[in-house]
């Protein structure tokens, strides 16, 4: 009998949440030289054919907090190796706590399913402004953050260890395309935070890194991902108005200066090799 050729299995990727971010890491990893079975969520059916458009399944899941949709399609599109979880939390008070239920019914989930890896998409606002360099260690329980209910959910995933890998990703500002910061603070009079330093990621890096992850392999670690450049919300401001032809804030100097964080993001460069596309905030790619 002739040599039969080893079929390779394909990586299976689930995304929870294909949205600002999520959606363009599901079209990354659809487009990748490395074969990946890549399925997205969304909680709108239009989006359903643009998934299918890319290349990725779509499923329709919400959270309200437990997940909510067709049983079939949930076990499916937890029916994956990695799970990559995008769902930011919403930012009303009314809803406080409800983020952390809705990173438990996925947890839940998750033990009852085949997923072997998970990415956790958190956010450096986890951190307060302590006026110096911030790492990965400053904050690990909700008392020490800045943003409770966020650590609270990472807590939550990271109980799934050691049975699962998990790596929980605290990505600072996310910035780029029609996210142009200069766009929120136009004509703004006598700004006094134009000092601060910026902790800021494009998108396209930020797709990048967790697509480097998910290529190389992910550790039970936590990472600050940050355009390691810290330039001045000032210089930020005036670059991206000055672009688009809006009219430039004005600032003014307060004593003492606005209290600030600078995150580190050299952890992550001891665990992957990945060189940002846009290291400097004030060369960030916006379109309107």
């Amino acid at each position: 009998m002739p040599n039969e050729v080893p079929k390779i299995e394909k990586k299976r990727v689930s995304i929870l949440g294909c949205g600002w971010l999520g959606f363009p890491l599901a079209q990354r990893l659809s487009e990748s030289p490395i074969a990946f079975s890549v399925q997205g969520s969304t909680t709108t059916p239009a989006k359903i054919e643009q998934l299918r458009a890319i290349g990725v399944g779509g499923f329709l899941l919400t959270l309200h907090p437990e997940i909510d949709g067709d049983s079939e399609q949930i076990r499916q599109f937890f029916e994956t190796d990695m799970l990559v979880i995008s769902i930011p939390p919403r930012l009303s008070k009314s809803e406080a706590g409800n983020y952390a239920q809705q990173i438990r019914s996925v947890a839940e989930q998750i033990k009852a399913s085949p997923v072997r890896e998970v990415i956790f998409i958190s956010s450096t606002g986890v951190y307060p402004d302590l006026n110096r360099i911030v790492t990965e260690d400053d904050v690990k329980l909700p008392e020490e953050s800045a943003s409770p209910e966020m650590v609270s959910a990472e807590n939550i995933i990271q109980t799934l260890r050691p049975q699962r890998t998990v790596s929980i990703v605290r990505l600072s500002g996310l910035l780029g395309y029609n996210r142009i910061p200069g766009k929120y603070v136009q004509g703004q009079k006598d700004m006094t935070t134009g000092s601060i330093p910026v902790n800021y990621i494009h998108r396209d890096d930020a797709a990048g890194v967790i697509l480097e992850m998910i290529k190389t392999g992910i550790h039970n670690e936590t990472f600050n991902i940050v355009a390691p450049i810290h330039t001045s919300r000032r210089q930020v401001y005036e670059k991206s108005c000055e672009q688009f032809g809006w009219e430039l804030p004005t600032f003014k100097t307060i004593d003492p200066g606005p209290d600030f964080k600078i995150i580190s993001g050299e952890k992550f460069s001891r665990f992957y090799r990945y060189n940002l596309k846009y290291p400097d905030p004030l060369d960030f790619f916006y379109a309107l």
